[in-house]
This record gives C-alpha cells, structure tokens and sequence, in this order.
C-alpha cells in the first residue's frame, strides 16, 4: 500500500529536514502554522498547503513547519503563541497608521513636458519610498493605488497595514532632476487660483441671480386709443 506524503516524511525524519523532503515529489504538505499568514491560516491552524508554497516561503520564512507527530503536540501552545503575537501585531500597526497618517512621500519619475510619465508609479516604487522614509518594512501589497499614476501630482493613497488598520497617505510624483519643493509649490498654487477662480465663478451667479428681471412694456394704453 502506497504511503501518504506525510507518512513517508513522518519515516524519513531522522535521516533528512522537512525542507529536503519537500523535493521528493509530494504535490501537497501538511503543515502547523507558527505564525497568521493573511488569507491563508491563522497561526496554529493546521493545513494541507502546496509543496512549493511550504518550500519556498512558509518554511524558510519560519511561519509555518511540517505537521510532525511532535509539532501536533505543540499546536495548542503554538495558538496560544500566535495569539498574543496577533494582539501585539495589531497595537504595532496601529501606532504605524498614526504616524504614517497624513504623510507625505515623494517619489522621482521620468516624465516628458506634458507632465505624463514614462511608465507608471506602482505600489511597489510608494512601498520603497515609505519604507526609506519611515525606517519601517512596509509590503507593497499594503499599498492600495484605484488608478493607475501615470501623471505628475500630488494623489491621496490608502495603505492598509492589517485587515483592521488603515491609514492614507500623500504621495507626490514630481520628475527627475528637479525639486520636490517646487513641484509641490507650483500644485499649491494651481489649487489655490483654481479655488479663487470658482469663487469668482459664484459671485457672479449670485449677482445674475440677484438681478431685477427687466419689465415688459406696458401697451394697454395704445389698445384703448380710437
């Protein structure tokens, strides 16, 4: 009778690590999480995962071990353990949101004089940016870009540090070889005469609206003359 994978790798244990195991043809592993992989497990869940998902990124980066006799006999302990990570997780995020909270980054784009970029800025360029800035491991995947920026400005960004935890940003795309300084500058007063300008708009339409309507002439008279 053919033996499960994890059954051979359960007889194979003594002589070689899990990870050298996981070449040997198994399609799927078994494995006890350390650690809360987001939309995959919490930490200790215990699940069937592809081999090459165990192989290459649950077990180097230590969030997760093979689902041995004796690492089943640690699961509760180790949900107890991700538990008070998950609480202290969530506080840490929280006080990265209030600190990245209505920051601004900038980020240096090719451009041409029209102001469209060559290529585009993505979540990974602002996560790099962020990152260097705050002195803080930030994923690229926390950053939410809607639309794609392909145009020098200032944009608002979404970063969203934990499924309870977000927090919105300032990025600002100004071209190579100039001042972040100026380019913010010139965006301000662009605001600021497009904000007078509507003003103006509306003063105007108050006064059309404040206007007395012009009185048709009266011709009664001519009609009562014989």
């Amino acid at each position: 009778m053919a033996l499960s994978c994890m059954a051979q790798y359960q007889l194979s244990a003594p002589m070689i690590r899990g990870t050298e195991f996981l070449h040997r043809g198994c399609s799927a592993m078994r494995v006890v999480f350390l650690e809360d992989v987001s939309g995959v497990a919490q930490g200790g869940d215990v699940k069937e995962v592809k081999n090459g998902f165990a192989r290459n990124y649950l077990i180097p980066k230590s969030l997760a071990v093979p689902a041995t006799h004796n690492a089943l006999q640690r699961v509760a302990k180790l949900a107890r353990q991700a538990g008070v990570t998950r609480v202290r997780r969530l506080s840490d995020m929280k006080a990265l949101a209030e600190e990245l909270q209505g920051r601004q980054v900038s980020v240096e784009m090719r451009a041409g004089t029209s102001g469209r970029l060559y290529g585009s800025v993505t979540n990974t360029i602002v996560a790099e940016a962020l990152s260097e800035l705050t002195e803080k491991d930030i994923d690229r995947r926390m950053i939410e870009i809607p639309e794609a920026i392909r145009e020098l400005g200032l944009y608002d960004l979404g970063v969203t540090l934990h499924p309870e935890v977000e927090a919105t940003i300032k990025v600002l795309v100004y071209p190579i070889g100039s001042d972040p300084e100026d380019m913010l500058a010139a965006i301000e007063a662009r605001e600021a005469a497009a904000a007078e300008e509507s003003e103006d708009d509306d003063d105007d339409d108050d006064s059309d609206e404040d206007a007395p309507e012009a009185q048709a002439p009266d011709e009664s008279g001519s009609d009562d003359e014989e």
